[in-house]
């Protein structure tokens, strides 16, 4: 892996104006850029009041300079950091003046984040947790988030490899030293059996459903149905807020409009659909059809139908919705004709899980959907607080150690500890991938592309 040995600088903190700006440096050179722009060094994790000058020698700003010698810092080499007020004037200035000095640049996305991780300070399950924190939305992303960059699976799977190299090196030994007295004969067996105890406890780890993808994600809940069933106005009072049109004309929604909530601390994509009809018209016929696969996707579908329709509601949910969970939603209670109750509206409510009469227009009847909807999305997430998998390269990764280890197993009875040996071998560099400690490069461009420059 080559090394870059600049120094990288940016803005740390968020967008200014704000109360406070962070500016971090990290390289050889923070010393002397610090040196540069406040005249000396402070003692190592002290804050020190200091003057930050421009490179005519013009005062800036008077910040809170910090110093972190390395290897005790966040990214493993030589760090400092200016807390400066947070104007836009004050921040262009300091960047202006630390670009001036030799061998110091702007710092490109995720670039700290990479040094950690090159430098041994996060193992790439880390950093991805550290990704996953920064991105949360609820609560729940959050705290699982936190286990992940506290090393709940990057720790595990470490763990795991170490085992495994143990066994590696029984079967190993027998291969290479079997013409040795004191070398036992039988040292296969008890590998194959230690790698049958890990394989359990990986495949273990695998059969968890997805919660942990899930949670990161979010739940998927899409709002479907026929045409001016007011499937937009109902979106718009879920999220309090207008993030649909709403018009009196059926097929206004063209495409899928998503809107993500927060409810009970759990993650929620909201997704409003074209309304389900026929149609000769070619956009309508392009979003009817992006809202059947959208909804069929879906984890929960809720089917909005007029409840004051004189002809009934609407018809059934389409056939690709049978297999989906699907809640009934009678809206537009407060309509003329809303007063027919009972089973007069033509669907067959036998179809559906929960059913709710609404008017997304005055409110009535959303609570209670709202509130049956985030119980359904702690049923959902229930789990979750024991989920180590939170990605599908980690999914990935043990599958295929668990593959492997399934080709060492069988070949117990064959003799063939050369073949075993390699198996074993496969699994343990597919647990490193992991955790970023052998062969990884090929992944690192696409994770730290998503982080924010200054992280």
């Amino acid at each position: 892996m080559a090394v870059d040995r600049s120094t990288i600088f940016a803005l740390s903190s968020g967008r200014p104006p704000a109360a406070i700006a962070v500016v971090r440096m990290s390289g050889p050179r923070a010393g002397v850029a610090l040196q540069t722009v406040i005249g000396r060094v402070p003692e190592p994790r002290k804050a020190a009041l200091a003057r930050v000058r421009d490179r005519s020698g013009e005062v800036i700003d008077e910040a809170l300079a910090l110093w972190f010698p390395a290897p005790n810092s966040e990214t493993g080499e030589d760090v400092a950091e200016l807390q400066l007020h947070g104007g836009h004037a004050v921040i262009a200035a300091v960047l202006d003046a630390l670009g001036a000095v030799e061998g110091c640049r702007l710092a490109e996305p995720g670039e700290f984040t990479r040094r950690a991780f090159e430098n041994g300070k996060l193992d790439l399950t880390a950093v991805e947790g550290l990704a996953d924190l920064i991105a949360a939305e609820t609560s729940a992303q959050r705290r699982q988030a936190y286990r992940q960059l506290k090393g709940l699976i990057g720790d595990r799977a470490e763990q795991w490899r170490r085992r495994l190299i143990e066994v590696l090196a029984l079967v190993e030994a027998r291969i290479d030293f079997s013409d040795e007295a004191d070398v036992p004969e039988d040292l296969v067996r008890p590998a194959l059996h230690a790698a049958q105890q890990l394989r359990s406890e990986i495949a273990a780890a695998l059969a968890d459903a997805g919660r942990g993808e899930r949670l990161r994600d979010g739940l998927v809940v899409a709002i479907a149905g026929p045409p001016n069933a007011g499937k937009s106005t109902l979106l718009n009072r879920l999220a309090r807020r207008e993030a649909a049109i709403v018009s009196p004309h059926a097929g206004t929604t063209r495409d899928v409009i998503e809107v993500h909530l927060d409810l009970g601390g759990y993650p929620v994509t909201l997704l409003d659909t074209a309304g389900i009809r026929d149609s000769d018209e070619p956009i309508e016929q392009e979003g009817v059809r992006r809202a059947r696969e959208r909804a069929a996707a879906a984890d929960l579908v809720l089917w909005v139908v007029d409840g004051s329709a004189s002809d009934g509601a609407a018809a059934g949910r389409p056939e690709n919705l049978e297999s989906t969970r699907t809640w009934l939603i009678e809206n537009k209670i407060d309509s003329a004709g809303a007063e027919r109750k009972g089973d007069d509206t033509g669907v067959n409510k036998t179809e559906f899980e929960f059913m709710f009469r609404t008017s997304a227009k005055t409110g009535e009847g959303v609570n209670d959907l709202i509130e049956t909807l985030a119980k359904f999305a702690a049923r959902q997430f229930a789990a979750t607080e024991t989920a180590l998998i939170t990605r599908s390269r980690h999914r990935q990764a043990l599958a295929q150690t668990v593959a492997a280890l399934d080709r060492a197993l069988a070949e117990e009875k064959s003799g063939r500890e050369e073949v075993i040996a390699e198996e074993l071998r496969m699994a343990a560099t597919t647990l490193g991938r992991l955790t970023g400690r052998i062969d990884v490069e090929d992944i690192l461009d696409a994770i730290f592309r998503d982080f924010c420059i200054g992280k």
